[in-house]
């Protein structure tokens, strides 16, 4: 399968789960080529915010204080930043008794076939592994890494980081 139809896969079977809830931007309506990859998962699991990106995972960590798996989407990582208070400081410090988990789902834009500027093709990863000390991060940098990786994520790992790579979503 290609990249693209792994991830799809691997959501599908996240949406499968009883616990886990899908939020961010373009989650319930088209926007971005991570959209396509939801195919599968029930629109009641689906939860659209506005781009408010400190909101959505501070969101996250209350739905996870609940017991959900939440799967935290930023389109972009570039835009992940605008979070870091709330990955740095709380999610990644362990602060709070976290009955469920959450996972942040990520994406270094596409550079092809054009160049679609310095804001949304940013790969912050080597940084963020030097800052977080409890959030498992790892990149999906082969269609046969999706998923184990999500699943690793779901069933044994805590709160988890997972960037994907744009320029991949074709290859096979």
């Amino acid at each position: 399968m290609s990249y693209s139809e792994e991830l799809t896969s691997a959501m599908q079977w996240l949406g499968e789960q009883p616990d886990t809830l899908f939020l961010g931007q373009q989650v319930a309506y088209p926007g971005n080529a991570l959209f396509q990859t939801l195919e599968g998962v029930p629109m009641e699991k689906r939860i659209e915010l506005p781009v408010a990106e400190e909101m959505q995972l501070g969101i996250s960590l209350g739905l996870a204080l609940t017991g959900k798996v939440v799967i935290s989407i930023f389109p972009r990582m570039d835009f992940l930043m605008c979070a870091m208070n709330q990955l740095v400081n709380h999610l990644d410090k362990n602060l709070y008794p976290l009955k469920g988990k959450v996972i942040i789902r990520t994406c270094v834009g596409s550079t092809k076939p054009m160049h679609p500027g310095v804001q949304h093709c940013g790969d912050y990863t080597e940084g963020l592994e030097k800052m977080l000390k409890n959030v498992w991060i790892l990149q999906l940098l082969h269609p046969m890494q999706i998923m184990p990786s999500y699943l690793g994520a779901y069933q044994t790992r805590g709160n988890s980081l997972i960037v994907e790579y744009g320029d991949l979503y074709g290859m096979e």
